[in-house]
C-alpha cells in the first residue's frame, strides 16, 4: 500500500505545528449516488429519520447523507386498494347515484404522509436525502417512485426483501425478480437507484455484476434478513428485531472486497459498522460510503463525532490525507493474498483457536 509523503508537522496536512488534529483539513469527501458527500458516513433507513429533529441533530453531528426509513409494497398497495374500492363503492346502488356526481379524479396513488415527510426533511436539512421503496415483487407500488421524485428527493433505495421459499422458483427466477423491478423504476424515474440485497445468492458475483449492467447506480451491502422465532408458552411464531453485532460487518467487508474491482456501481456497506475502525476496513476494501442504523439507534447522534474524529487520527497516524486515497487500496485486486477473501481462512482460523 502506497502512502503519501507527508510532513505530520505541516499545518497543509491537517497536523498543527504541536502535533494536533486540526479538524476539517483531511480530505473525507466521497461520492455516491452521483452526489458529493463530505464524509463517507450515512443514516441507512431507521427509525432515526421518523423525527425532523433527529434528521437535523445527524446532520450537526456530522452525517453525509440520510436514507429515509422505507415505505412497503403493502402499505403502497393497500392504499390503492381502498381508494379504488371507495370510487366505487354504492355507485350502481340507486338509479339516482349515477348521476349524483360526475367521476372523482383519480385519487394521491400512496402514503402521502411518507412523501410530505420525506419532501419536508428535504427542506430541513442541507445534506442529500434518499428515499427507501420496500417490495419484493414488481406491481403499481414501482409508480409510487415518480411521487418520491416529485417530493425531491437525491436518490432512491431499492430494499428488495424476497425470501426465496417456493420450491418452483429456480434461480434464473429469483434474479430476475430484481432485475426487473430495477429496470421498471429506472424506465419511471431519472433519479439514482441502488439495490438494497442479501448476501443469499449462488454466485453472488455474477449476480452483482448483472445488476451493475442493467444500470443500478449503486449496491447496497447487506439486507438482514430478520429471523422469526416461536414463543414457547403462546406457541406463536414471534418477530423481535436484534440489533446486528460488531463481527457481521466482516461479511460486507469480504463481498465488496470481491465486487469492487469488477462493478462501477458505487458500494455502500451496512451491518454492524459501529467504530472509525469499521468504517477505514470497509473503505479500504473499496466501499464508497457505509450506513451507520444500529450504532445510531444506540449510542444517538453523537456517534458520529466520535467516528469522524477517530477516522481523522488514525489518517493523520498514517500519513493520509483524503478518504479517496485510501478506497479500495487493499480489495481483492490489490491485496496480496486475494484468496484469503474468498476462501476466509477458515481451516487456519479454527486450527489456531484457543
Amino acid at each position: 500500500m502506497s502512502t503519501p509523503e507527508a510532513n505530520t508537522t505541516d499545518p497543509a496536512h491537517g497536523v498543527s505545528r504541536s502535533g494536533n488534529l486540526r479538524p476539517g483539513r483531511l480530505d473525507l469527501t466521497t461520492n455516491y449516488l452521483g452526489r458529493r458527500l463530505t464524509n463517507p458516513l450515512v443514516a441507512g433507513a431507521s427509525p432515526m429519520s421518523r423525527s425532523l429533529g433527529s434528521v437535523r441533530a445527524l446532520e450537526d453531528a456530522g452525517i453525509a447523507a440520510v436514507v429515509v426509513y422505507s415505505v412497503f409494497q403493502e402499505q403502497i398497495e393497500h392504499t390503492v386498494a381502498m381508494h379504488e374500492h371507495f370510487e366505487v363503492f354504492g355507485t350502481d346502488a340507486f338509479p339516482e347515484a349515477l348521476t349524483y356526481m360526475p367521476s372523482a379524479p383519480v385519487a394521491n396513488r400512496g402514503p402521502d404522509e411518507y412523501a410530505g415527510h420525506v419532501a419536508a426533511i428535504k427542506r430541513a436539512v442541507d445534506i442529500p436525502v434518499f428515499a427507501s421503496l420496500n417490495g419484493g415483487s414488481l406491481g403499481g407500488w414501482i409508480e409510487y417512485a415518480r411521487t418520491l421524485e416529485q417530493a425531491g428527493v437525491d436518490g432512491l433505495e431499492l430494499n428488495v426483501y424476497h425470501v426465496a421459499a417456493d420450491p418452483d422458483e429456480d434461480a434464473e427466477s429469483v434474479e430476475s425478480r430484481y432485475v426487473d423491478i430495477l429496470n421498471a423504476v429506472k424506465a419511471t424515474v431519472s433519479l439514482p437507484i441502488a439495490l438494497k440485497i442479501g448476501p443469499y445468492f449462488s454466485s453472488l458475483a455474477n449476480f452483482a455484476r448483472r445488476l451493475d449492467q442493467a444500470g443500478a447506480d449503486g449496491l447496497v451491502l447487506f439486507n438482514r434478513f430478520y429471523q422469526p422465532n416461536i414463543d414457547l408458552e403462546t406457541l406463536d411464531v414471534v418477530s423481535d428485531l436484534a440489533f446486528s453485532a460488531p463481527h457481521e460487518m466482516r461479511l460486507p467487508l469480504r463481498w465488496i472486497a470481491i465486487l469492487d474491482p469488477i462493478v462501477e456501481a458505487n458500494l455502500a456497506a451496512t451491518s454492524g459498522i459501529y467504530t472509525a475502525s469499521d468504517v477505514l476496513k470497509l473503505l479500504m476494501v473499496g466501499a464508497d460510503v457505509t450506513m451507520l442504523v444500529a450504532a445510531l439507534l444506540r449510542n444517538g447522534p453523537d456517534v458520529v463525532r466520535d467516528i469522524l474524529a477517530g477516522m481523522e487520527r488514525w489518517m493523520i497516524e498514517h500519513e493520509y490525507v483524503s478518504v479517496h486515497q485510501m478506497q479500495g487500496s487493499m480489495n481483492h485486486r490489490t491485496v496480496s493474498a486475494p484468496s484469503a477473501f474468498e476462501r476466509s481462512n477458515y481451516m487456519t482460523a479454527l486450527l489456531n483457536y484457543q
